[in-house]
């Protein structure tokens, strides 16, 4: 008889990302193992703003719960999950995990003169960032909101991601006027 793995990831992602960086290799994974497996509910709980807040996958699965979880919580964090995620089989406590910090860089999508936006590409600006932060982080996903575009970056420190970035953000004119904010070690 399967029983139900729940995960709450405490990322900020967008449905597809959360599928191809999380779900996906979780399901291949458990397949490989154990048997039964489907995943049977995912989403993404948003805020107010409809900004990603933190996200969900949900699967059964046959097999010993111990050795599932383990797997479970083992392939997630390789992928990066961030701290303040939990894993729980059936209703069993949930057990905390994960590896990186998160930062969200708020580009300011109306507040800059208009021919910033109009010669400025953000692939540009991601990819510097990205060179920035070289194995130290990576973007996991990004929100276009009303006023400001979210980029939430992830890695073993969030202070050194600011460190890291700061340069870039400081030389593009499409981040003038940007926010950065460490995204919270727990979920709300």
């Amino acid at each position: 008889m399967p029983m139900r793995l729940f995960i709450t990831l405490n990322a900020r992602l967008r449905p597809f990302d959360r599928g191809d960086r999380y779900e996906d290799p979780l399901d291949e994974a458990l397949s490989a193992k154990f048997t039964g497996v489907e995943v049977t509910g995912g989403g993404t709980m948003l805020t107010a703003e409809r900004e990603p807040a933190y996200c969900d996958i949900d699967l059964d699965v046959e097999g010993d719960p111990e050795e599932v979880l383990a797997l479970a919580v083992a392939t997630l964090e390789a992928a990066g999950a961030p701290k303040g995620s939990t894993a729980a089989v059936d209703e069993g406590e949930p057990v905390p995990f994960g590896v990186t910090e998160g930062v969200a860089i708020y580009l300011n999508g109306t507040d800059l003169p208009d021919e910033v936006y109009r010669t400025s590409d953000i692939n540009e600006l991601i990819t510097a960032l990205l060179e920035s932060l070289a194995a130290e982080g990576d973007m996991q996903s990004y929100w276009q909101g009303p006023t400001e575009t979210a980029l939430y970056l992830y890695g073993p420190s969030a202070a050194r991601i600011r460190d890291l970035t700061a340069g870039v953000l400081a030389r593009f004119p499409l981040a003038d006027r940007c926010r950065v904010v460490d995204l919270p070690l727990t979920r709300s």
